[in-house]
């Protein structure tokens, strides 16, 4: 059975010159992005995509978190919203489409309703979630982790960068704080568009991924505490080295992730040494592990493990050590009648597709807490992400568009 919408398309050269006109927001330094969370170019992107959303016809709310919600009514003023969203914020050496594609699908899929003249019964809005990658303020997904009920406001506010400066300062600096109170707003249902950050749909030459379920993770940060000395003149058999223990500690992880297999994954991205000296041995060495699987049991205990076998190492070196959760969730799974709506989309549209579990941790991970939700997923070149060449093609970012287009407008339920 076909309807008159099955053959109805966004517009793709539209979403692509959006894509690129934002990309000059916060330009990194070989082709990518720049534009960490609370930033001045962080500011400056919030306010180009509200000017575009207010010029789509659009009414645009800010949380106190910073969370942007542009709104399109429906015709039933009772009815709850359907939501489209991601994130605007990029790593600092970002690319162009990490969760912006996102954000501005969902831009896309209103000024598509509008050019189409079609009127739907829920409410759509679309969202940019604050502080997504977790860049500058760990954890990731701090706002949608705020919605959901995960986080306070309080601690959410006290979250400090590297600098010291704490979110909630910095989100009152560039003057985006809301008067919305966090999670007072209800969903009937979230979609979130994202590029796929991992190989497999360009390998397998598929176009749409399909999200059914979203790995769980966990963020372990560990402080070791040695001796500082001299590199030259302390004997071997007396040091007391902070920087020796992290890397047998990061070799342990390694065998860890590796015994685990299959659907488990981890590394170390993130590394401080103290004083950071060439000639000195550090005093202090500060790094996150980071760890997930689609598994909970298997999650759990890599954690436990690692956690025991760093304790063993670093007092086997004399180190001291703590460790400190500074992110997590549980696996997800993603709700079927969304996904299956995706799925039906993709088949009508014609598009290539596939079940895929998404590696990465989105913003969709916590709305899913509090309402439906799913994800589509698009190819990227080489699976390449939080990386300035990262890359996708305009014509994957418009099929997954279409697909994201055609299951918001089943779910909000057109009005003939």
């Amino acid at each position: 059975m076909t309807s008159p919408t099955d053959n109805l398309r966004i517009k793709g050269e539209r979403l692509w010159d959006s894509l690129m006109e934002m990309a000059k927001v916060g330009p990194g330094l070989r082709g990518g992005n720049n534009r960490q969370t609370l930033t001045d170019a962080d500011a400056e992107g919030r306010a180009l995509f509200r000017r575009w959303c207010e010029a789509a016809g659009m009414t645009v709310a800010v949380d106190r978190m910073g969370t942007m919600f542009a709104t399109r009514p429906g015709t039933d003023p009772d009815a709850l919203p359907v939501y489209i969203g991601s994130h605007l914020d990029t790593q600092p050496t970002g690319g162009k489409f990490d969760g912006v594609l996102g954000v501005l699908a969902g831009l896309e899929v209103v000024r598509s309703l509008n050019d189409l003249g079609i009127r739907t019964r829920h409410p759509v809005v679309v969202t940019n979630w604050t502080n997504e990658e977790g860049a500058r303020f760990a954890p990731a997904m701090l706002a949608s982790g705020v919605f959901a009920g995960v986080h306070t406001l309080d601690w959410a506010y006290g979250r400090k960068d590297s600098e010291g400066k704490s979110f909630g300062d910095e989100l009152a600096r560039i003057g985006w704080v809301g008067e919305e109170e966090v999670g007072a707003r209800k969903m009937h249902a979230y979609f979130e568009y994202h590029i796929e950050q991992g190989p497999i749909l360009e390998a397998e030459d598929r176009q749409i991924g399909v999200v059914t379920h979203c790995q769980g993770l966990w963020w372990l940060e560990f402080t070791l505490t040695g001796k500082e000395a001299h590199t030259g003149s302390t004997p071997m058999a007396l040091r007391v080295n902070a920087g020796l223990a992290m890397a047998r500690i990061i070799e342990m992880v390694q065998r860890v992730a590796m015994d685990s297999q299959p659907d488990a994954v981890g590394g170390v991205g993130q590394v401080a040494f103290s004083p950071n000296s060439r000639n000195v041995l550090p005093g202090k060495v500060v790094f996150t592990v980071d760890i997930r699987s689609p598994d909970l049991a298997k999650l759990d205990g890599m954690r436990a493990r690692i956690e025991a076998e760093a304790a063993e190492i670093a007092a086997a070196l004399g180190v001291g050590c703590t460790v400190e959760a500074v992110g997590h969730f549980d696996p997800v799974t993603f709700d079927p009648t969304l996904v299956g709506r995706v799925r039906a989309a993709a088949e009508r549209l014609g598009y290539s597709h596939r079940n895929i579990v998404s590696g990465a941790g989105h913003d969709a991970c916590w709305t899913a807490k509090v309402a439906p939700s799913t994800m589509i997923m698009c190819p990227c070149v080489d699976g390449l992400s939080h990386n300035e060449d990262e890359t996708i093609t305009p014509d994957w970012a418009a099929a997954g568009a279409d697909v994201l287009f055609h299951a918001v407008i089943e779910t909000a339920e057109i009005v003939a």
